[in-house]
């Protein structure tokens, strides 16, 4: 997949994952790199589970950036809540 694939798999799968938790501080550069880093989350998530993580640009490329999104803003929300009840 090339770099617009990532582009294109990153905004929606981003958007999607921002949608499901919650979050709403990003722009539309933010939910890119949310959903770019959440590929690449999900992708070493479903290989160590035996799964195929990001292949060809498609749907299972989407759930699998979509479920390392979520994963990737779960995460960053505990943190900062953690730090804001301190």
């Amino acid at each position: 997949m090339g770099v617009l694939g990532w582009i294109v798999v990153g905004f929606v799968a981003g958007a999607l994952a921002r949608g499901v938790t919650g979050t709403r501080r990003t722009g539309c550069l933010g939910t890119i790199v949310i959903g770019v880093l959440g590929g690449l989350i999900g992708g070493a998530l479903f290989n160590l589970a035996g799964a195929k993580g990001i292949g060809e640009f498609g749907l299972w490329s989407m759930f699998v950036a979509f479920v390392g999104a979520v994963v990737l803003l779960l995460a960053v929300g505990l943190v900062t809540d953690r730090s804001r009840r301190s």
